[in-house]
């Protein structure tokens, strides 16, 4: 019974392990703080180079894990093709706590370069802005295959450069990286449509939808990133914490998300308390939005984007151009860790209003298969397949799910205690079946 005990032990701490998958250094989350950010489980590490001749190679369809200094440039190379548009983003962890310091000016960039050198478009980079305390920001950097272009159209080997900014007085420490190439095909030959970004669309938000909110648990970034369709879901969050959710759009479509912070007793004022990031399918940011927070409800929405098209990508505006494809939009809800300092450290209530405008219409007329970006084409499907918040999420079901493997793994580990079926001891009855208690 000792050996059976101590593998029961091994199996506690295999499901202790499997709860923390996704900590780089520095994220673990003490008591009261911000759970850590769930990396892709599929992941390949990769170390960037310092010098472009050392770069390692990155593939379209894959993510990537790393790391950054501060005040380092790192290298990667992608080999492109002459007709796909091409996506790399990068979401940079910082670590968590109030030990962490950030600066407004704090963050990353995100670019495209030819062997010269050369930006294939304007370099993205995402800061943490008026909201200056430690959170996932994702940065990215955009190919576009143009008629008349001239920037990198032709095919061939491109590096990836993210560079880290940070203040003097800021946090040292390293922050993780998760890198992500994806690449959409071109449309077919003489295939119609326009080659303009529309001039005018539908800017007006609809009204907020109503009723009793649907319980939800958020994640804690892209990869368990909490389902949502159109209507009001409720969820809590605590102050530092940032909360992850994915929205289906279809082409044609338009969202408007909000999030609602609920009141609290106590005085006090906090400016850019409750901030919200809109994300499309590839991880580019598209539009944000915040609220001061004074003990009274607040709502807080990012600017509203245009219905779903193809054609959007044409257009100078970040707003416009990342309503470009269909596919999961993501939905990140940060909470100032101020909150807690002018009222205090506890769970905030949080309404969440989806609305999504429009029939979805047909997609483009593509030179190959359509692309599907996110998981709800197919759960399980899309990249970070096998999501986190699958095991470790709120709900009976979950539990069970869990249950049900710890059971498994113990029974098998048992199961080794015991001679196999056939071969056991003269007299030495058979080893008994171990099953989940008839109550699950």
């Amino acid at each position: 019974m000792k050996g059976l005990h101590s593998r029961g032990r091994i199996v506690l701490a295999a499901v202790a392990a499997v709860c923390s998958v996704g900590a780089l250094p520095g994220q673990a989350a003490a008591a009261g703080e911000s759970d850590p950010y769930v990396f892709d489980q599929h992941a390949t590490t990769v170390a960037g180079a310092v010098a472009s001749t050392d770069a390692k190679q990155l593939k379209a369809g894959s993510t990537y894990r790393s790391s950054i200094k501060p005040g380092g440039q790192l290298y990667y190379q992608v080999e492109l093709d002459a007709t796909s548009d091409t996506y790399v983003s990068a979401v940079a962890v910082p670590g968590l706590g109030a030990q962490e310091k950030v600066d407004y000016t704090d963050g990353i960039k995100v670019s495209l370069q030819d062997l010269t050198g050369d930006s294939c478009g304007a370099d993205d980079d995402a800061v943490f802005g008026s909201a200056g305390y430690p959170r996932p920001i994702a940065a990215h950097a955009t190919r576009t295959v143009e008629k008349d272009g001239t920037s990198c159209q032709s095919a061939g080997p491109y590096y990836v450069v993210i560079e880290r900014t940070t203040k003097a007085t800021s946090a040292r420490d390293e922050w993780g990286l998760e890198i992500r190439v994806d690449s959409e095909p071109g449309l077919t030959s003489g295939s119609a449509g326009p080659t303009e970004a529309p001039s005018s669309w539908p800017s007006a938000s609809p009204v907020p939808p109503s009723g009793t909110a649907q319980p939800i648990k958020g994640g804690t970034g892209f990869n368990d990133a909490a389902a949502l369709k159109p209507g009001v879901w409720g969820d809590r969050i605590k102050p530092g914490q940032t909360r992850f959710y994915r929205v289906p759009v279809g082409w044609g479509q338009q969202l408007f998300p909000s999030a609602d912070l609920g009141s609290s007793s106590g005085s006090g004022f906090v400016a850019d308390a409750l901030h919200v990031e809109l994300y499309n399918p590839v991880r580019s940011g598209v539009a944000t939005g915040y609220t001061a927070y004074d003990g009274k409800p607040k709502s807080a929405a990012p600017d509203p984007l245009p219905p779903v098209a193809y054609r959007n990508r044409y257009s100078a505006s970040e707003e416009v151009s990342g309503a470009r494809m269909a596919g999961d939009y993501y939905f990140a809800v940060t909470l100032s860790p101020d909150v807690a300092k002018s009222f205090r450290e506890k769970a905030y209530g949080l309404t969440l209003r989806m609305s999504v405008k429009g029939a979805e219409g047909p997609p483009p007329a593509y030179a190959g298969a359509v692309p599907h970006y996110g998981m709800s084409a197919g759960e399980g499907t899309g990249h970070g397949a096998m999501r986190l918040v699958g095991i470790a999420g709120t709900g009976t079901g979950t539990v069970l799910v869990l249950g049900l493997g710890v059971w498994t793994l113990i029974a098998r580990r048992r199961a080794e205690a015991v001679p196999a079926q056939g071969a056991h001891e003269p007299g030495r009855q058979s080893a008994p079946q171990y099953r989940p208690p008839s109550a699950w």
